[in-house]
């Protein structure tokens, strides 16, 4: 005879056990969102292009890439970004980054969400680091530090 947590004696079913019953299976959403969300990765610098370049090479459904000029402005991306998107802006530490304001005005304008992935190789001072922070903070819902740009893919294969 298996043990079950009544037969233990503790009475209480965890959150998670009491989510997966079939009692509250009739509370689930069946399928996926009725609109898929596009994903939007911008590079905001040139080291940035590099790195979001050799993302946008490989396999992706529903993500667009576009470098540091497309975000500028007369860019290709500002008249591409739409509510229901959500805009993740790349930047490398130290870097110079004026099209963070410009990509995050017009993000905020349309109500699209933002998120800013700011890669720090280990060499980067911390003065460097909130140079780019204070560029990126005003216009970014999330923010992240990364410490290797691999983390980049990483993050953009779960927002799927």
């Amino acid at each position: 005879m298996g043990f079950g947590i009544w037969d233990l004696g503790f009475g209480m079913l965890s959150e998670s056990a009491r989510a997966s019953s079939a009692a509250e299976a009739r509370f689930r959403i069946a399928g996926g969102a009725a609109v898929a969300r596009q994903i939007k990765v911008v590079a905001l610098d040139p080291a940035s292009d590099r790195l979001v370049s050799a993302l946008g090479r490989e396999d992706w459904r529903a993500v667009s890439f576009f470098t540091s000029a497309d975000a500028a402005a007369g860019g290709r991306l500002i008249p591409n970004v739409a509510p229901g998107d959500l805009v993740v802006m790349v930047a490398a530490v130290g870097a110079a980054v004026p099209a963070a304001a410009l990509v995050g005005r017009a993000c905020s304008d349309r109500r699209v969400p933002t998120a800013t992935f700011v890669v720090r190789p280990p060499s980067a001072s911390d003065a460097a680091l909130s140079k780019t922070l204070a560029q990126v903070r005003p216009w970014s819902l999330m923010l992240l530090i990364l410490s290797d740009p691999t983390y980049v893919e990483d993050i953009l294969r779960s927002f799927r």
